[in-house]
Order: C-alpha cells, then sequence, then structure tokens
C-alpha cells in the first residue's frame, strides 16, 4: 500500500489484503473501513462459474461493479444480467441474490459505512495456499454473530 501525503490509499493490481469467503470466492480489500475516513468498504472479488448466493438482505445498500464476466442477479422479484462494465446498486434490506453465469467472473462490493465489514470478515479467512471450502454454515454463524446479512431464502436460481 502506498500513501500520499494527504492520506490517500492507493492498492495496485493484485494489492490489498485477500481472504476466502465461505460463501465462495476470493475477497481483496481495496479500502477498509478503517482506513476510510468516511468508513467506505471496497472489495473486489474474484468468483467461479456456478457461484450463487441465497436471498439475503443487508441493513446497508449494496453495490456491485462487473469487471469481468456476466452475473444473473434478482432484486425482489426482477431477474437482469449483468455483464463486465455494469453497475448494480440495491437498497438496504432489500431481498437479492445472484448466479455467476460466465466461467469467470469478477466485481468490486462498494459499501458505505462499515456495519457490514465485521460479518464479511467473520465469514471469511486469510488465504494461506491450502484448497478452500465453501460453508454456508460459517457463513450463518458470522451473520448471526456480526449481523450485516439476513439469509431470507434459499437460491432463486
Amino acid at each position: 500500500m502506498q500513501t500520499s501525503t494527504a492520506g490517500a490509499v492507493v492498492r495496485r493490481s493484485g494489492e490489498g489484503e485477500r481472504r476466502w469467503f465461505f460463501g465462495g470466492g476470493i475477497w481483496t480489500w481495496k479500502l477498509s473501513g478503517a482506513e476510510a475516513q468516511d468508513g467506505l468498504l471496497v472489495v473486489e472479488v474474484e468468483l467461479d462459474g456456478g457461484k450463487r448466493t441465497p436471498l439475503h438482505t443487508h441493513p446497508i445498500v449494496e453495490s456491485m461493479w462487473v469487471l469481468e464476466g456476466s452475473l444473473r442477479f434478482r432484486v425482489g422479484d426482477d431477474d437482469r444480467v449483468l455483464d463486465t462494465g455494469d453497475y448494480i446498486w440495491v437498497p438496504s434490506e432489500t431481498p437479492h441474490a445472484f448466479l455467476v453465469e460466465s466461467e469467470h467472473a469478477r466485481v468490486l462490493v462498494i459499501q458505505p459505512g462499515c456495519e457490514c465489514e465485521a460479518f464479511f470478515r467473520g465469514a471469511s479467512e486469510p488465504i494461506d495456499g491450502s484448497a478452500q471450502q465453501t460453508d454456508f454454515n460459517l457463513l450463518s454463524a458470522s451473520a448471526a454473530a456480526n449481523g450485516g446479512m439476513s439469509i431470507v431464502g434459499p437460491p432463486p436460481f
């Protein structure tokens, strides 16, 4: 990480804390809530094809910018396909889920404040080179302990 005298945070491609998310995917922290004066959280996420989420909500808004690949998103009762370069903003407490339709995808998750950061950290572990396993029980345990997410239904896809 490089910072200027003005306190800017610069993370180059491939830089940032890398963690395996128990819901699937490698999360690279580009900006943590502690680093940002306003608590903004920015995480780059690498996802394999077929990765899906249960229908869930967050207590704060969530936005996602698709850097590479294709995802099918359900927000409420609306289904949309998002491709490279597309962006989605989901209001707080709105049920949503997604499915990675391409072979691989990279997205940038951007959340205001850092209310959900404790959930994301509790639902992930540092990458240590061993095989990482998806474990929705650990994901649910972090949600129960830290808040930040509520599962409201099974994956809709």
